[in-house]
């Protein structure tokens, strides 16, 4: 190993003004994608029942991405409005966000005219494929597709988290960085008033991907988000624990495995999920953003945190097919298993070669041209 490769292994990297990351918290999105490509290999086959299911609460997963973003974007752009416009912010965030959304997209289109194993997929018009396909790179909605549920993405269904992220950016950018920290809190209490009620109704916080829930998508991400930019304001205030990336994985899998609350106590469902939501979540992350951790966790935290986010945009294509496999053929529970077990491998090789041959020097090169 040359001393360049190690240096880069044991040291954080850094962002585009040169502060370091936080890695624990990079680390700890990796978990996250990792549990939310396990929760859809399990459900699939079965159709989305939660017996056979592991992972019950996994859906929760996408409240702790907007938490964390919320969290990291006040870190990296708080301190810098004035020397930056509006414009430029929005720009910034095309730039790391926009190349894997057009890429999902595109695999996404790939796999449903190419899945063997769905033939009434193959009866749908190309220009109805390509239509989809065009506002799916705009992040747009638009009526379901054969094979995919209700979803409102059909072409690759993670996009619709992803609608909800640029909502909140567009937020922050003309409204919630202006706001006091109090005046920032007072937004957090009264969406985690709205969140909670829905909670209350609904029991479960897997909602917003489809059609019949859309509406239960921006209450999600309104929550989240504005709690990780009041909790970037107040982080110095709060106990400093530091537990590291391992265990607080740990406590994340633990908090995504619990079962199901029985349908016997009325709402309790809604209301493990509120306490993860708006206790446990905020608490991890304060954690995660303290923790200091040695260079084998710092190397493990930089892969994770990289292969992150093309993992959660781009599995979803992949576990398409795996799911028509599954369920127009009904292969034994051992095949599918094994089924699952290699389109995770798969997944996680394409994850890594899009971040590697096509994100970075995508984003690299749409840097240079900005600058």
């Amino acid at each position: 190993m040359d001393i360049a490769t190690a240096e880069a292994i044991v040291h954080p990297d850094a962002t585009a003004t040169g502060k370091p990351h936080y890695e624990v918290l990079d680390g700890l999105r990796g978990t996250a994608a990792v549990v939310v490509v396990l929760f859809h290999i399990m459900g699939m086959p079965i159709a989305w029942s939660d017996d056979g299911q592991y992972l019950h609460h996994a859906a929760m997963a996408v409240d702790f991405f907007f938490g964390l973003s919320g969290f990291v974007i006040a870190y990296a752009y708080d301190a810098r409005w004035g020397r930056m416009s509006v414009g430029q912010f929005l720009t910034a965030r095309l730039i790391r966000l926009h190349p894997l959304v057009v890429l999902g997209a595109v695999l996404g289109a790939i796999s449903f005219l190419v899945d063997p194993f769905a033939a009434n997929q193959h009866a749908i018009p190309i220009g109805v494929v390509l239509r989809d396909l065009a506002l799916a790179c705009l992040l747009l909605p638009y009526p379901v597709l054969p094979n995919r549920w209700t979803d409102t993405h059909s072409l690759n269904s993670p996009a619709w988290s992803l609608l909800q992220e640029y909502i909140g950016n567009l937020a922050y950018a003309f409204v919630l960085r202006r706001l006091g920290t109090r005046a920032l809190g007072a937004v957090m209490g009264l969406t985690a008033a709205v969140l909670l009620w829905l909670l209350w109704r609904r029991n479960s916080i897997d909602m917003g991907s489809d059609w019949t829930s859309w509406w239960g998508a921006p209450a999600r991400m309104a929550f989240s988000f504005t709690m990780g930019l009041w909790l970037y304001r107040v982080r110095e205030r709060a106990p400093k624990l530091r537990l590291g990336w391992v265990v607080l994985s740990v406590i994340l899998v633990i908090a995504f495995a619990m079962p199901l609350v029985p349908q016997s106590v009325p709402h309790g469902n809604g209301l493990y999920e509120a306490f993860a939501l708006m206790l446990l979540f905020p608490a991890v992350i304060l954690c995660g953003a303290h923790s200091q951790i040695g260079p084998v966790e710092l190397a493990l935290c930089k892969f994770a945190g990289r292969i992150s986010y093309p993992l959660y945009m781009l599995h979803y294509p992949f576990l398409l097919i795996y799911m028509n496999f599954a369920l127009f053929r009904k292969p034994p529970a051992a095949t599918v298993f094994a089924a699952g077990a290699g389109s995770f491998m798969v997944v996680m090789v394409a994850s890594w070669l899009a971040f590697k041959l096509y994100d970075e020097p995508i984003r690299a090169s749409l840097k240079r041209a900005r600058r």
